[in-house]
C-alpha cells in the first residue's frame, strides 16, 4: 500500500493495488479511497454501512428509472466509486483509521502502548470481533495490553494518556481504570526511593552546599543535611523514576485527578503521591520554585483560570500525613502558599494549605516563612498574618499530640522540651529579626508573635532580645511605654552572659529593662558562685570515700604478700604517697574555697553599691546616668552577641548583627 496526499485535493489516501477504489471513507478532513472487499471481511460495521448504501443507490436508480441504463467507464480514470461513507466521531481520528485499514489489508500494524487505546477503541467502532473473523484487531489490541502493557508502569502511563483523545469509549471499555488500578497497584508495593523521592530543585542541584548561618543559627534557603544526602541517592536511583513522572505530568487533570484517588484507595505511601503531585504542579504552574521560575519549553503556560484549577486539585488532594523529613515537601508546600495568594486561589484552598504548613512548620527554613504581601490591604512587607495562622495550627497540633500521649510524658509534665517546638523557636526568632526592620510593622503585631510560642520553645532569649534591638532601632519614635511592653518579650534571666553585657550597654534599651538585665546578671553569677562553693564542700566527703576504701584494700594486699617482704614494702610505699597527694590536693581546694568566698563578698558589696546608684538615677533622670555607671564601676566591654540557641559568641564587627547596627 502506498499513500500520496494531493494538495488541490485536500488531504487523501489512495490505495495503488493496481484495482480501482470502489468505496470512499471520510474521517474528519482525510479521504481514504479503499476496496470493499477487505474492509468488509474484517468489519461488520462496514460491512452493514456498504451494503446499506449499495441498497439505497439501487433502490434509487430503480425509482428513476434508469435500470437498464449502461455507461462505459472512462478508460483514463485509476478508480471507479460505487460507495461514499462519512464516518463522524471516530475514535483516534484519521491517524487510527488508517492503521485500522491497514489492519484489515493484512499489513503488519506496530502496535505499542500509545496506540493500543485508540487501536481497540477503532475495534469497538467498527465491530472488528473474534466472531465475526478470527484473529481480528480486538483480540489482537486486548492481548497486547494485558500481555505487554498492563505489566509495565510506565508502558501504563504512556497508555493511559492515550485514552485522552478517545474518551468517553475507552472509559466504557474499562481500559483507563485498568491502567489506572495497575499503575496504583504497582506504585502502593514500589520503595518510594525509587520514585526518586523526594524530588528536587534542578537549580539546587548546582548549588553550593556550604552551611551558611544566620545571627542566631537559622539555615536561611540551605539545604539540611539530610536532605542533601536524600537528594543524592534519589539521583542515583531514581532517574528512571523521572520519567515515569514526565509521562504521568503529560495526563490531563481529570484523568490525573482520578489517578491520584485511585493511589490513595490502595494505600499508597504519601511521599510518593507527594511527589506526583509536586512535579504535575511544577510543569503547569511557573513560579513555585524560587530557584527555577523559567516555564517548560515542552509545554505551552496555562492560562490563570487553568492554572488556579491545576492549583486547587493539588492542594485538595494533598494528603494529610505529615511529610518526610525532607524540606524540599515544607519549601514545595509554601510556594504552592505564595502562588495561591497570587492566583486568588478559594479561602478553603489556602486555609487547607496553610493547615498543611502548620503540621510540618520544623522542617521549613527562614527563606520559606518570609512570604512577600501582595495584598495592597497589608502595609507590611511581609505576610506576617499568614505566618501567625500557621503557628497557631502548628501549636494546635502540638497540643492534640501533647494530649494523645506522643510527645508529653505519661505523667502530663508540661516541661518537656519538643525538639520540633524549640526549631519553630528558632525559626519565629529569625523571622521577628527579619520583619523587625520594616517602619510599617505595628508595636502589637510584633509584640503578639514574639509571645505566641510557650516558654518552652526557647532555651536562650538571645534570638529574640536581637529582634527587639533591631525593631527599637528602627522605629524610635514608639512611645516609652510601647518600649517596655516589647522589651517585655523577653526572659532577662534567660540572656546569656554575652548577651546581658551586650544589653548593659544598649542604649536603645528603656532604663527598666536595663537594670533587669543587671540584677539578673549579678543573680546568675552569684548563683553559680553560690553552685560551685555547695560541690567544693561536698568534694572533700566524697574524696575521703575512695581514700579509706583505698587503704583498707592496701592493707588486705599487704598482709596477703607477706610471704614477698620486698613486694609489699614497695606497695605500701605507693599508697603512702598517695595519700600524701590527696591530702594536698584537699589543701589546695579549700584554699580556693577561701578565696572564692571572698569573691563573692565583694560583688554583693558591688551589687549593693550599683542598686544604690541605680535608685539615685532614677531620682535624677536619665541623662547622664550610663556615663556614670561606666566610670563607676568600669563597666565598659567590648560588645558581643551570641546564639540564642548555642553558646557560641559572634563579633557585631562582622555578619548580620552588624549589618543590622549600621
Amino acid at each position: 500500500m502506498a499513500a500520496e496526499r494531493p494538495s488541490s485535493r485536500g488531504q487523501a489516501w489512495f490505495c495503488t493495488t493496481g484495482l480501482p477504489s470502489d468505496v470512499v471513507m471520510e474521517v474528519e478532513d482525510m479521504t481514504f479511497h479503499l476496496h470493499k472487499f477487505p474492509l468488509m471481511s474484517k468489519s461488520r460495521k462496514l460491512h452493514q454501512l456498504i451494503t446499506e448504501q449499495e441498497t439505497n443507490q439501487t433502490y434509487a436508480a430503480e425509482r428513476g428509472g434508469r435500470e437498464g441504463e449502461e455507461h462505459e467507464p472512462d478508460r483514463d480514470e485509476i478508480e471507479e466509486v460505487h460507495c461514499q461513507i462519512s464516518l463522524q466521531d471516530f475514535p483516534g481520528g484519521s491517524e487510527t483509521f488508517e492503521m485500522a485499514a491497514r489492519f484489515c489489508y493484512g499489513v503488519k500494524v506496530d502496535i505499542t502502548s500509545s496506540t493500543v487505546a485508540p487501536l481497540r477503541c477503532a475495534g469497538e467502532f467498527l465491530e472488528m470481533t473474534e466472531e465475526y473473523s478470527e484473529d481480528n484487531l480486538i483480540s489482537k489490541t486486548e492481548r497486547f495490553l494485558s500481555q505487554s502493557v498492563l505489566k509495565n508502569l510506565k508502558e501504563s502511563t504512556k497508555a493511559l494518556k492515550s485514552c485522552e483523545k478517545v474518551m468517553p469509549l475507552a472509559e466504557s471499555l474499562g481500559i483507563t481504570q485498568r491502567c489506572i488500578d495497575f499503575i496504583a497497584s504497582r506504585a502502593s508495593s514500589a520503595d518510594p526511593t525509587l520514585f526518586g523521592w523526594p524530588v528536587s530543585d534542578g537549580a539546587n542541584d548546582n548549588r553550593a552546599t556550604s552551611n551558611q548561618a544566620l545571627w542566631n543559627g537559622i539555615e536561611s534557603a540551605v539545604r539540611r543535611k539530610g536532605a542533601v544526602s536524600a537528594s543524592t541517592v534519589a539521583a542515583s536511583v531514581g532517574r528512571g523514576a523521572d520519567s515515569w513522572f514526565e509521562h504521568l505530568a503529560l495526563l490531563s487533570l481529570p484523568l490525573f485527578q482520578q489517578l491520584i484517588l485511585a493511589m490513595k484507595a490502595q494505600d499508597v505511601s504519601t511521599d510518593i503521591i507527594e511527589s506526583c503531585l509536586m512535579y504535575y504542579a511544577k510543569k503547569y504552574i511557573p513560579g513555585i520554585s524560587r530557584m527555577n521560575r523559567k516555564p517548560s519549553s515542552s509545554s505551552s503556560i496555562a492560562s490563570e483560570s487553568e492554572q488556579r484549577e491545576v492549583l486547587e486539585t493539588i492542594i485538595s488532594n494533598l494528603p494529610l500525613e505529615k511529610s518526610s523529613k525532607s524540606s524540599t515537601a515544607t519549601r514545595f508546600l509554601f510556594g504552592l502558599l505564595r502562588t495561591a495568594t497570587i492566583l486568588n486561589a478559594s479561602e478553603s484552598c489556602r486555609s487547607a494549605l496553610e493547615k498543611k504548613i502548620g503540621s510540618q512548620l520544623e522542617q521549613a527554613t527562614l527563606d520559606d516563612l518570609l512570604i512577600p504581601s501582595y495584598s495592597y490591604l497589608n502595609e507590611t512587607l511581609y505576610d506576617v498574618d499568614c505566618l501567625e495562622r500557621i503557628l497557631s495550627y502548628f501549636l494546635d497540633g502540638l497540643e492534640e499530640r501533647n494530649a494523645d500521649g506522643i510527645e508529653a510524658e505519661e505523667n502530663g509534665d508540661h516541661n518537656v522540651r519538643s525538639p520540633g517546638l524549640m526549631l519553630v523557636g528558632k525559626l519565629i526568632d529569625g523571622y521577628l529579626a527579619e520583619i523587625a526592620s520594616d517602619a510599617n510593622l505595628k508595636p502589637d503585631k510584633f509584640y503578639n508573635l514574639a509571645i505566641s510560642l510557650p516558654e518552652q520553645a526557647r532555651l536562650f532569649d538571645d534570638g529574640l532580645y536581637r529582634a527587639v534591638d533591631v525593631y527599637l532601632k528602627a522605629h524610635p519614635w514608639i512611645s516609652k511605654a510601647e518600649q517596655e511592653k516589647i522589651c517585655g518579650v523577653m526572659d532577662c534571666q534567660k540572656l546569656t552572659l554575652e548577651a546581658c553585657t551586650h544589653a548593659a550597654q544598649n542604649e536603645r534599651l528603656p532604663l527598666r529593662a536595663v537594670v533587669q538585665v543587671l540584677f539578673f546578671e549579678q543573680l546568675q553569677l552569684r548563683h553559680a558562685i553560690a553552685g560551685t562553693l555547695i560541690a567544693a564542700d561536698a568534694a572533700p566527703h566524697d574524696s575521703m570515700r575512695p581514700s579509706l576504701l583505698r587503704r583498707e584494700r592496701e592493707g588486705v594486699e599487704e598482709r596477703a604478700v607477706s610471704a614477698a617482704p620486698a613486694a609489699g614494702a614497695g606497695e605500701a610505699q605507693d599508697s603512702s604517697s598517695n595519700w600524701r597527694a590527696a591530702v594536698r590536693e584537699n589543701q589546695v581546694l579549700r584554699l580556693d574555697m577561701d578565696s572564692m568566698r571572698t569573691r563573692v563578698h565583694q560583688l554583693e558589696r558591688e551589687c549593693s553599691t550599683m542598686k544604690k546608684v541605680i535608685e539615685k538615677v532614677d531620682k535624677e533622670g536619665p541623662r547622664g546616668w550610663r556615663g556614670s555607671l561606666t566610670r563607676r564601676f568600669g563597666c565598659k566591654f567590648k560588645t558581643q552577641v551570641c546564639d540564642s540557641h548555642e553558646q557560641t559568641v559572634v563579633n557585631t564587627s562582622k555578619g548580620r548583627y552588624h549589618h543590622h547596627q549600621q
